[in-house]
Order: C-alpha cells, then structure tokens, then sequence
C-alpha cells in the first residue's frame, strides 16, 4: 500500500487530497462539528492542511496529536501550523501544553480525520503498525472519516488475515 501510495504523482496526490477535503467541508459531520481532530499529513499521506485551514477559517477547534507512549496519543489544540514539533519519527506534533489539550471524549461535538495505510468498505484499517489511532477509536463516540486514495480502499481487509482484535474500524472511509 506504501507503494500504491507512492506511485501516485504529486499531483495526483494532489487532485486527490483537495476533493477528498472538499466531500469532508461539505459533509454533515463536518458542518455540525464543533471540533475537528485531525492528523497532520506525513510524507504521501492525503494532504490535510486544507481542512485544517478551512476549520479554522470557520472558526472551528482544530486539535492535532502528540504520540506520548506506546498506542497513547494526546490532542492540542492548534492555531496555526506555527511552533509545532518535529517527532522522533519525523512527523510534526503541537507542543505538549497542558492549557491547549482537548479531550476528545468532552470535545462533542467533533469529527476525526484518521489516516491509514489501507481501509476496507466496512471501514477497518491498515495501519502503521503503533496501534495510536485503534486506541483512540476505542474510546471516541463521534464521527471518524478514514481518508485515502482510491487505490487504498479494498474490498476486505480481512480477507487478507489483516485484522486483529484490537482494530477499531472508523465510522466512514473517504477515497479519491
């Protein structure tokens, strides 16, 4: 899946990104949230930024994760792409203040953007092997948009051996 992901363009990557924000900003969850979570887009991932700024030019909570140990993640809240941390993986995080941290099971209500290696149509997930984001699934009553390209959406991911007890499916999958 790294590779489908990988040998799309940047601009098809690019292409991609903007109509999957474009189905988010226009989506019922996205119009009733009053908090977006959302990652903040690494390497070949589906570009976010743009829902970012969108949210916040709607005058929405944007909230973005710090991995704190192992399959723990805390929320920030960020007002700007400015004064973020790069991670140990490489991956840029807010800066651990506890005055900005917003906790998702009082943040309702809200929506989460989840990124994945691979989705399947029943909204399980493929991904990066940390179990981060299939902990904060367990715990997260609202809406939770998997993003990806087209070529990350299969029909099964269990079909593959794939899915362990863990995983935690999102509420819906968005692929361009």
């Amino acid at each position: 899946m790294k590779a489908v992901r990988s040998g799309l363009s940047e601009a098809e990557r690019a292409a991609a990104s903007e109509r999957i924000a474009r189905e988010i900003i226009s989506s019922e969850a996205y119009q009733r949230a009053v908090t977006i979570f959302s990652y903040l887009a690494f390497g070949t991932e589906v570009e976010t930024r743009g829902i970012i700024r969108q949210a916040w030019d709607d005058g929405k909570t944007v909230a973005l994760p710090r991995c704190t140990g192992p399959r723990t993640m805390r929320w920030y809240r960020a007002g700007s792409f400015e004064g973020l941390e790069k991670s140990r993986y490489g991956i840029w995080e807010p800066v651990q203040d506890p005055a900005a941290e917003i906790l998702p099971e009082v943040a309702a209500p809200s929506l989460a953007i989840v990124p994945g290696l691979a989705f399947d149509v029943s909204g399980m997930r493929l991904g990066y092997g940390g179990g981060y984001y299939d902990a904060f699934l367990a715990s997260y009553s609202s809406t939770a948009v998997g993003v990806c390209f087209s070529g990350q959406l299969i029909p099964s991911l269990s079909a593959y051996g794939l899915i362990e007890p863990h995983d935690q499916p999102v509420s819906q999958v968005m692929a361009s």
